[in-house]
């Protein structure tokens, strides 16, 4: 079959940019037939590809800018194959809730390029196969959402996307920087490749991968976000509109996990395994500080935020641990995550609805007793959320700490309190929001057609999760693996040098 990625990675935006263009009645319709086919696209990407051979496949490779050595260069592997059709999944829900709550602006068509753009700037990143081109996607990634917050966005809108542009803007200059340095480098006085490939045959000194690690790792952190890098959230989760935020927890965060293991690891392979256990600490100190918030604030939304905090520590754990049985758990808990708290996202406004317009969970209650359906769907994905034995979340913690034991059992021990406190503030935000006393404004009524339209299918995702994890996990094993080969190398020879030092004394 031949499979074009040209076609899925420029769709939304074209799609976007004829909402703009006709008449505003058609623009939400035009937005989620988009948001379809590239849907229909990534299941034919998912049916098509081939497990068994593995590495890159559908290669695009197009020289671009021939002076600087810039290719378009794109391809689909295991590693980004699941969270490509990720991203498909939550785009196209996001799209389906403009028809369930309208932006306030009359503005769908702008609405629905500036949405368009997010999306192809995502896929973007995921398939960029050179590393210029994958910054660029990456940096491009927080246009759309600039303009979406400043003209959808809460009261403090201004303040919040300041804050978020700030903070990003930092990493994304310090990672471009970084990348040109890699490109120069890594041609020895010749002609610069920044393709993944080339630059991973020719690797840096060890004083140079360094600086240009930490500078990626920064760029990746704060997007995620991470503790202590994390101040640009309570504002710009406070401010999104719903459909915006719902994409942005879910899938923007997965593009800078994603960017660990695609360009870090087996780029910086030495630096990294010389900042393992800094990059750890990171990850241990994001889940604690996440569960602890989320346990404590009112918000909803924040409790979603911190918790997402908290759950993306787990992913850069497993990631860090070096082993396959972590970084493939980071990968399903990726995919897991991006569902669920896609759809939880959606279940916030959807219970602000029925609380007179508040997302506080003080003035929600009793909710639950006249939306019984609303209330079950509510559950599972709370039980999913919190990892309850039998959900894939339960799968992906696991196997994340497994692979934390084998490599560094006391940040194992750490993170498995995380596991505990999960518990605590999702059964907190379920209970504090359908049962209880009922709030003085709360109107209980049945989950709508429309908003089951959009809830469902996610539901029905994570449920497939957990009945068949390898769904996600068998084209990320080989993808996961590779992106290891370099630091299990790094790692011998440290050892090597270790022992050689020990025997020199």
């Amino acid at each position: 079959m031949t499979i074009h990625l040209s076609i899925i990675l420029w769709l939304p935006a074209v799609a976007g940019l004829i909402a703009l263009l006709l008449p505003s009645r058609f623009a939400r319709w035009i937005s989620l037939l988009g948001a379809l086919l590239v849907l229909a696209y990534t299941i034919t990407l998912l049916i098509d590809y081939n497990r068994v051979a593995g590495g890159l496949q559908y290669v695009t490779d197009d020289m671009w800018i021939r002076s600087l050595g810039i290719h378009y260069a794109l391809a689909v592997s295991g590693l980004n194959l699941v969270l490509l059709a990720t991203t498909a999944v939550v785009f196209t829900a996001s799209a389906l809730w403009t028809l369930v709550d309208e932006p306030d602006s009359g503005k769908p068509g702008i609405y629905a390029l500036l949405m368009g753009l997010a999306q192809t700037a995502v896929m973007g990143a995921f398939m960029a196969q050179d590393l210029v081109l994958f910054v660029i996607f990456f940096d491009l990634m927080l246009v759309p959402f600039y303009f979406l917050i400043v003209i959808w966005g809460g009261p403090d809108r201004t303040s919040a996307v300041l804050k978020l542009f700030i903070y990003t803007l930092v990493g994304s200059l310090l990672m471009l920087v970084g990348a040109i340095t890699t490109g120069v480098l890594a041609a020895h006085g010749g002609q610069p490749s920044f393709l993944l490939a080339d630059l991973a045959k020719t690797p840096l000194g060890s004083d140079a991968q360094g600086w240009i690690f930490l500078a990626f790792a920064l760029a990746f952190l704060i997007k995620m976000p991470s503790f202590p890098f994390h101040g640009w959230m309570p504002d710009g989760y406070s401010n999104m509109p719903i459909g915006v935020l719902a994409v942005f927890t879910a899938i923007l965060s997965k593009v800078a996990a994603y960017g660990f293991l695609q360009i870090a690891l087996p780029l910086f392979p030495d630096a990294a395994v010389r900042y393992q256990e800094l990059i750890m600490v990171v990850a241990v100190a994001s889940i604690l500080y996440g569960s602890a918030m989320a346990f404590t604030v009112d918000s909803a939304r924040l409790v979603l935020g911190y918790s997402s905090i908290a759950q993306l520590g787990f992913i850069v754990l497993g990631i860090f641990a070096f082993d396959g049985r972590g970084a493939d758990g980071a990968v399903l808990q990726a995919t897991n995550h991006a569902i669920v708290a896609g759809a939880l996202i959606f279940v916030v406004a959807m219970l602000s609805r029925r609380a007179g317009g508040s997302e506080k969970l003080s003035d929600m209650g009793g909710i639950a007793k006249g939306a019984p359906a609303f209330a079950a769907v509510f559950v599972v994905l709370s039980f999913a959320l919190l990892a309850m034995p039998g959900t894939a979340n339960f799968v992906g913690e696991f196997m994340i700490l497994l692979g934390t034991f084998t490599s560094k059992i006391v940040f194992a021990f750490i993170a498995a309190i995380g596991v505990a406190l999960a518990a605590f503030y999702a059964l907190r935000f379920y209970i504090s929001a359908m049962h209880h006393r009922v709030g003085a404004n709360v109107n209980s009524f049945e989950m709508t057609l429309r908003e089951g339209l959009v809830v469902v299918p996610l539901l029905l995702v994570v449920i497939a999760l957990a009945l068949y994890p390898q769904f996600a996990l068998r084209p990320a094993q080989d993808g996961t693996h590779k992106a290891l080969v370099a630091t299990q190398l790094a790692r011998s020879s440290h050892s090597v040098a270790a022992n050689a030092k020990q025997v020199t004394r």
